[in-house]
């Protein structure tokens, strides 16, 4: 049944706009009626999980004052240690004894520990590691584990990073003693000698890890709800399933636990369920969360259920009989407009709507008259844009091919062959090869940003050949950008300027200088030199385009500035400033293409 239900539904005739708006609208209600009892239905829900958070909350203040009251006298049992006479001397760098002379120290501190052992039988152990090399602990004979260095343990490592301050560590085994392997949580400090600063050694207690699984377990937070433990870098100290949790069989919202206040809590719903998390500090480092199920506090939602369906129903019967009459009289100046636009697809542009009704459909209407003259005025300017982007292309052909640039470069291959420079004929008929080839790239209107470079590259390599110490150049081209592609010929045609009108007629040697860097999503180019320059008045003519540039030589740098445009918009472009007698500066931008 739900199968022909669905055949239904997805063979409908949805492109009726008359259907669609029927079922908008039918949703619509439907959804309005739906929010009201949802509504009566949160607050419901609401009063109950504010009353039971409340309770939690107390629960798990009355939690965390168990465990505080319990590390706080494990605290105890570590000052109890610093101030021992016969563990500071024992442990003492300075105390020269020998072994048979260190015996009665340990068994008084051994009798001391083992004291509080039998008065306390949560505690796993009570161990000192000298730095003097001496260990004692709550046995007659401290036999450590032969496999194992104490000084490699986080519990001792953390310890001396303190500075004497106490440290509990996560959950671990505790198997620094032969024959021992104890699932502990140790509570550490560094010992310090009679003058209060000089470190003499570790102090470690080991707390059975069952004496938080009993206090934790105790607390009932419905049929699914349990407390667990995590301390300040998300260790789990506690989890009643916390081997699912090491086998990653089961997950928990540690990094929300983690920045939640103290005495605050938060909702997760997801596969699991809903469920609500109470977070409390324990002032140690320790956060105790206590996880209910939204499930177990509120018990009545099936009758409240109910009652929203009852309500859905009776919009759907409502919602249909509106909506027919609200969408057989929207569609009809609709229907109208459709016609009109048939007219537009067929080729009509010269087609005008005219609708009566006086609301948003016949804004539509006038929308579709500007759409129309726009498309018009789109396909006149689209014609005109490729006309222009033709011409571009053609001096561009001219550039990558230039007649008077070549006529130069094979008459100065010519005159070094008389005068049998037979190297430097060589290098030049090798760059202007390799100039060339990374101009006339394939039949693309990108290249790469390296291919580019490797253009100018050997250009100025020949025209330094050329003008010898009259120029030289710079490149400050950082190698993350050569992947990125521009338009071809993007720099030559302001470099020829650089050359023929900056520093050609120079008395003194030329520099040009080629930069690139990236500013977020743009490309800047900057060519500068310390030719000439220019007038104000000679800048602004070159600028707006009053006056040729380059023309002998290449194409302008009008004409470059204008493929730019073309192909980018008119975002991006040239600009160029000039100081008479000091250079000009040229910067092109262009969007990063990768």
């Amino acid at each position: 049944m739900l199968r022909d239900l669905f055949r239904i539904f997805t063979t409908w005739k949805w492109k009726s706009l008359t259907t669609s708006l029927l079922v908008a609208f039918s949703g619509l209600i439907l959804i309005v009626i739906a929010i009201i009892s949802l509504n009566n239905y949160r607050l419901t829900v609401d009063a109950a999980e504010q009353n039971s958070q409340v309770y939690i909350q107390e629960i798990m203040r009355q939690v965390n004052t168990n465990i505080q009251s319990y590390i706080d006298n494990m605290e105890n049992i570590s000052l109890l240690a610093l101030t021992n006479k016969d563990v500071t001397y024992y442990i003492s760098s300075n105390s020269f004894i020998s072994k048979s002379d260190s015996r009665p120290y340990e068994k008084r501190i051994s009798d001391l520990f083992q004291n509080i052992l039998y008065s306390r039988n949560d505690i796993a152990s009570i161990m000192v590691f000298g730095y003097n090399g001496r260990t004692v602990s709550d046995r007659r004979i401290t036999a450590l584990n032969p496999n194992i260095d104490p000084k490699q343990q986080s519990w001792y490592i953390d310890a001396q990073k303190m500075n004497g301050k106490s440290i509990v560590s996560p959950p671990h085994i505790q198997n620094v003693i032969r024959g021992e392997y104890r699932w502990v949580i140790s509570l550490s400090r560094e010992l310090k000698s009679n003058d209060g600063i000089t470190p003499e050694g570790i102090f470690v207690v080991d707390l059975n890890l069952s004496v938080i699984d009993e206090m934790c377990s105790q607390i009932y937070l419905g049929k699914k709800g349990y407390v667990f433990i995590v301390d300040g870098t998300g260790n789990i100290i506690y989890h009643p399933q916390q081997q699912l949790l090491y086998s990653s069989l089961a997950t928990e919202e540690i990094p929300q636990v983690l920045s939640t206040s103290s005495g605050q809590s938060f909702t997760v719903d997801d596969t699991k369920g809903k469920r609500i998390y109470s977070v409390q500090d324990t002032g140690l480092g320790w956060k105790i969360v206590g996880v209910t199920y939204s499930d177990d506090l509120i018990a009545n939602k099936s009758s409240i259920q109910h009652s929203i369906l009852l309500y859905a129903l009776l919009g759907i019967g409502i919602s249909i009989v509106i909506s027919l009459l609200l969408s057989l009289h929207l569609t009809k100046p609709i229907k109208r407009l459709q016609r009109d636009m048939k007219q537009v697809e067929l080729g009509n542009f010269h087609i005008q709507t005219s609708l009566e009704e006086d609301n948003e459909i016949n804004q539509l209407g006038q929308s579709f008259n500007v759409m129309v003259n726009e498309i018009k005025h789109l396909m006149d300017e689209t014609v005109q844009n490729s006309e222009q982007k033709r011409k571009a292309e053609l001096l561009l052909l001219h550039a990558q091919i230039n007649p008077h640039f070549l006529y130069n470069t094979l008459d100065s291959i010519i005159w070094m062959a008389e005068q049998e420079k037979h190297e430097e004929v060589v290098d030049m008929t090798s760059a202007l090869a390799k100039m060339f080839r990374a101009s006339i790239t394939r039949d693309q209107e990108l290249v790469s940003i390296r291919v580019e470079i490797e253009h100018i590259r050997q250009y100025l390599f020949i025209q330094k050949m050329r003008y010898r110490e009259q120029l030289d150049y710079v490149f400050d081209i950082p190698s993350h950008i050569l992947h990125y592609k521009t338009v071809k010929i993007l720099l030559q045609p302001f470099i020829e300027n650089a050359i023929y009108h900056g520093i050609r007629s120079k008395t003194t040697p030329g520099i040009i200088y080629i930069s690139a860097w990236q500013e977020d999503e743009q490309l800047i180019f900057e060519v500068r030199d310390n030719g000439l320059g220019m007038s104000a008045e000679r800048l602004a003519e070159v600028t707006q385009g009053t006056v040729a540039t380059n023309t002998q030589h290449g194409i302008g740098i009008g004409n470059v500035n204008e493929r730019i445009q073309l192909y980018f918009g008119t975002t991006y472009g040239m600009t160029m400033t000039s100081v008479l007698g000091e250079g000009t500066i040229v910067t092109i931008r262009v969007p990063v293409i990768l």
